[in-house]
């Protein structure tokens, strides 16, 4: 079954692709806490409020936002989409010299996102079947 791109069955089932991982994947070396504005939402009211966390070693991502976060990143849905789910690095940078990501806080920590994020077997098959979910 497929689902929109953050949409509550989305989250969940992301959530649960990587419970299923949860002992055997690498953590993320670097504590990151990042609130995200998406703009141009298909569903809902059109913007959503997301944050990401890396501060327990683990990625955790959900709707809301967290106090005091390292950076504020607000960016359309398609652009988050393909960053998030494709993980196609390229649109983010061509995404981000248009001004369609907008960043508040510390760069250097949005910088490191880029590299913090484990590369590994396991971390490339989470990618993967959460690809496969999202439509």
């Amino acid at each position: 079954m497929t689902y929109a791109f953050l949409s509550d069955e989305w989250l969940a089932a992301a959530k649960a692709v990587r419970q299923k991982y949860a002992d055997q994947s690498t953590k993320v070396t670097t504590p990151i806490k990042m609130n995200q504005i998406i703009t141009d939402v298909p569903f809902g009211e059109g913007t959503l409020n997301v944050f990401l966390d890396t501060s327990s070693g683990d990625v955790v991502m959900d709707l809301g936002a967290m106090e005091a976060p390292d950076l504020t990143v607000t960016t359309d849905y398609a652009t988050a989409r393909a960053v998030f789910v494709e993980q196609n690095q390229a649109v983010g940078m061509q995404a981000f010299m248009a001004g369609k990501i907008k960043v508040q806080g510390d760069m250097m920590k949005m910088m490191a996102l880029q590299t913090a994020m484990p590369n590994d077997e396991i971390a490339k098959q989470i990618s993967a079947e959460i690809k496969e979910l999202t439509t």
